[in-house]
């Protein structure tokens, strides 16, 4: 094993090793099993995984030993950090760098083998080394052990750091997340009242000089209403992609496919449609409002992309040992194959059958949802011959 060559000042040394964050903290199983190892490889009563600090090694795992540091004005492996590699001290006791050490006086530290535990970028974090009583020697294999075992301990090191960095952007991202949801909650809140404004002046001005507008002036009022519905889809997707979270924290209960096709019946489907599900079918154990949730922008859709002078839709249910398993089928226009890939994707939009776009919002709610709850959605369609998106829900 080469050595790595170290160029750095102390303070940034300090910098890196501050960044893993695992100065004087407490003993964690992975670190033991490693120092446990090293003991029975080399046969020796004390072992220790440092971690040095400005002042003092700080003991990750310890064996043999009671107290939590040694300083490093005293300790063997202040030497061991300052070449690089292995350093092997049969008997301290004739070394005219340690004979005066108050390990060796007063501890009775005879042996000593370390190496340091050195990052990929050179930096030195800490040490590997035992102890022993006694003079004696490791053979080859020992010290490669050390050497192995070492670059095991750098690696716990990485991890460690990686998953700070991991719980750090989790965190913010959480904290985005929070902040998107309170300002589409405000966005729509304010939004609403004054689209609201709109769409009544609008109907008002519309019934009470309906004879006297001419006839361009009554096409920009459908312009007015056309773009106010649309607006107001955009702020209700909105609220609900950012709002669907809600949904999950729903406690799981027992729902007939009936009492769910009930209620998109009454939202959705008009005298010229038909509505096709199981009946007498109780799924157990679901989040019912989520389901629902997914149902409703399912059908909504199957029926917005039809031109069939009977629009039919048909929910399916089954499910196996581990998932829920649904489809919606309809008798619509279909998708084309080269926008089956985007359609999941928020704000991607395809036009209905009257020439209007749906805000691309419904799909992508649906397919997150879906996720959340443990499951995954898929679509088979064919233009002119309908769609099946396919669905299940991790039980």
């Amino acid at each position: 094993m080469e050595p790595i060559e170290t160029k750095y000042s102390e303070d940034e040394r300090l910098k890196v090793l501050n960044s893993y964050q695992i100065i004087d903290t407490e003993p964690e199983s992975d670190y033991d099993n490693i120092n446990m190892l090293i003991a029975m490889i080399c046969d020796v009563p004390v072992s220790l995984i440092s971690i040095m600090g400005d002042d003092k090694f700080y003991f990750k795992s310890k064996l043999g030993v009671y107290s939590k540091d040694y300083a490093r004005e005293i300790s063997f492996c202040n030497t061991t950090v300052q070449q690089q590699d292995l350093l092997i001290i049969n008997d301290a006791r004739k070394d005219k760098r340690f004979k005066n050490s108050r390990l060796v006086t007063h501890n009775k530290i005879v042996f000593y083998a370390g190496i340091p535990l050195t990052n990929k970028d050179g930096y030195i974090l800490g040490t590997i080394c035992v102890y022993d009583y006694k003079v004696r020697e490791l053979d080859n294999q020992q010290k490669e052990a050390i050497r192995i075992l070492s670059t095991q301990v750098v690696n716990l090191f990485e991890l460690r750091k990686k998953n700070i960095n991991h719980k750090r952007v989790e965190n913010e991202l959480q904290k985005r997340n929070e902040q998107l949801n309170d300002f589409a909650g405000h966005v729509s809140h304010d939004l609403k009242s004054p689209l609201a404004n709109i769409t009544s002046l609008t109907a008002l001005l519309r019934a009470d000089d309906l004879n006297s507008l001419s006839e361009e002036s009554k096409v920009y009022l459908d312009y007015i209403e056309e773009s106010t519905t649309v607006l107001k889809d955009y702020i209700d997707g909105i609220l609900m992609y950012y709002k669907s979270d809600e949904l999950l924290k729903n406690q799981n209960q027992d729902v007939s496919v009936e009492e769910l096709a009930d209620d998109i019946e009454y939202i959705l489907i008009t005298k010229e449609d038909k509505l096709k599900y199981p009946k007498d079918v109780i799924i157990k154990n679901i989040n019912k409002p989520a389901i629902y949730q997914i149902l409703i922008n399912l059908v909504d859709n199957a029926l917005k992309y039809n031109t069939s002078k009977e629009r039919v839709v048909e929910i399916k249910y089954n499910s196996d040992l581990f998932f829920h398993k649904f489809s919606v089928s309809d008798n619509g226009i279909g998708i084309p194959k080269d926008k089956q890939d985007v359609i999941f994707k928020i704000f991607k939009t395809l036009k209905s059958h009257n020439g209007k776009s749906s805000t691309g919002i419904g799909l992508s709610t649906v397919k997150s949802l879906v996720e959340k709850l443990g499951g995954t959605i898929s679509l088979k369609s064919e233009k002119g011959k309908g769609s099946t998106f396919t669905f299940t829900i991790a039980k």
